[in-house]
């Protein structure tokens, strides 16, 4: 696959793929990698990353998904080796914290500790200004007050995940809304974004047809852009105002850190 952003990565090989961590943009020399590794591994390797930046006695965001499964993991076999001590947990998902209590990660919510030291997440999309979509997995709403909350956030992800701007894959840009009139919530977020081409639908559950429904009793609508939305944060603030909507998905200038894990190696970049 095609790198989208060579800078974000530096190069190493696969059996060292844990490298220093670097903030500066550095371009990968072109040795080839002598391993293919699968896009799980290369969350995997990202994931153990982040989960460096725990120490002890710290209060940790637990992000939801396919990459934050394995932070998730990996704290709870720091724990039990004794490595990591005094951690609190707060899930962002009702899956997320049905994992740590199976893992045996103490846990918690925003109401007992409104400040979270660090949290850890993964992304759906990231562009070059470190800006996110998140919520294809349905916890955008909890995702984002958890992450809002945390003095630092970092975004664990896959080359895969980057692009050039927000909506430009043609991928969807989720908003989560009240299930009342659903359908007048939808066009109006299609008609908020029609010089882009914008086609909403709703989320569903499979074959079923029923509707999607979130750990909040909400429903998601999905947005497809064929093109640019424009300012993102002038967008966002227009899908806040529109009675209905709860949350989107748009994650901006919330991470301090992403980590990237590539075939040519892993980075680190702050802001």
């Amino acid at each position: 696959m095609a790198i989208a952003y060579p800078q974000f990565f530096v190069s190493e090989k696969a059996k060292n793929l844990m490298v220093t961590p670097t903030t500066t943009s550095v371009h990968p020399t072109p040795t080839p990698t002598p391993t293919t590794l699968s896009q799980d591994e290369l969350k995997k390797i990202a994931a153990y990353k982040a989960v460096e930046f725990v120490e002890s006695g710290m209060v940790v965001g637990l992000g939801t998904g396919s990459t934050a499964k394995h932070a998730v993991d990996k704290i709870a076999e720091l724990l039990n080796l004794g490595k990591l001590n005094n951690i609190v947990g707060i899930p962002t998902s009702s899956i997320t914290h049905e994992q740590a209590v199976s893992l045996g990660i103490p846990l918690s919510d925003l109401n007992k500790h409104p400040i979270v030291d660090i949290a850890i997440d993964g992304a759906d999309e990231v562009d070059p200004q470190m800006n996110l979509v998140k919520g294809r997995g349905g916890s955008l709403l909890r995702e984002k007050m958890v992450e809002a909350a945390s003095k630092k956030f970092i975004v664990i992800a896959d080359e895969s995940k980057l692009v050039s701007h927000l909506g430009g894959t043609g991928l969807a840009m989720p908003v989560e809304i009240v299930p009342f009139c659903w359908k007048f919530t939808l066009k109006r977020l299609e008609m908020l974004f029609i010089e882009a081409g914008c086609v909403g639908k709703l989320r569903v559950v499979g074959e079923s047809g029923e509707p999607y429904v979130t750990d909040n009793g909400n429903y998601i609508i999905d947005l497809f852009f064929k093109g640019d939305m424009g300012n993102l944060k002038e967008a966002g603030d227009a899908i806040l105002r529109l009675a209905g909507v709860v949350e989107h998905g748009m994650f901006i200038d919330m991470a301090n850190t992403v980590i990237v894990a590539g075939k040519l190696g892993v980075s680190i970049t702050n802001k």
